[in-house]
């Protein structure tokens, strides 16, 4: 069953309407802690239909990407502080544990958190939900953690406005060709993330 070219057709009515500038910064914002289909799908053509306004199109993605960051760190908070006392003791222990040695690594290992988070902004298999509630879970600083957004998610709409600018059509159809492989690893890495986060130690 096809569950992502549905949605990745969606998107590309989007990016087609009148309003698809509103449409992208919707999708951006959302994706960045609930969507699960990357802005990258109405960028792509977007940015086909107005090479000359492509970097425009990647800032304002970023933008609203960093906008929901912001929502996503403090749903990963909130939601963790939330939910703890509804689970068992040993769960809690399990957790507490878990978010401490995180804490731990990221005050004596700075430098290699942040280069961590970069990557993980910059990369697709990593749906990046995942990692702003994450960073929210664990108490990344907020000022670093938003640097790091930037830079990783920067990077990728900065290339895809790049590649579009020098390749065109070419670009916008390997994305679509392989949609439905990204977004299903995006969600079996996810599952296997969170059970490992789950699975009692």
């Amino acid at each position: 069953m096809r569950l992502f070219e549905p949605l990745y057709a969606r998107a590309l009515v989007w990016a087609r309407a009148p309003r698809a500038l509103y449409y992208l910064c919707a999708l951006s914002f959302f994706e960045a802690f609930i969507f699960p289909i990357m802005p990258e799908v109405m960028l792509a053509p977007m940015m086909l239909g107005k090479r000359l306004k492509a970097f425009f199109y990647a800032n304002m993605s970023l933008l609203f990407s960093l906008l929901g960051s912001v929502v996503g760190y403090a749903l990963g908070h909130w939601a963790y502080e939330s939910v703890k006392p509804l689970l068992s003791l040993h769960m809690q222990e399990v957790i507490t544990t878990w978010v401490g040695n995180l804490r731990t690594d990221m005050n004596e290992h700075w430098l290699t958190m942040l280069g961590a988070l970069m990557l993980a902004a910059l990369q697709p298999v990593i749906p990046m939900k995942f990692v702003t509630w994450a960073a929210g879970i664990v108490g990344v600083p907020i000022l670093p953690f938003l640097a790091c957004m930037a830079v990783g998610r920067g990077k990728r709409v900065w290339l895809l406005a790049l590649l579009i600018r020098l390749f065109g059509e070419r670009a916008e159809r390997t994305l679509h060709r392989n949609i439905e492989w990204i977004g299903r690893g995006a969600l079996v890495l996810l599952a296997v993330l969170l059970a490992w986060w789950l699975w009692p130690r």
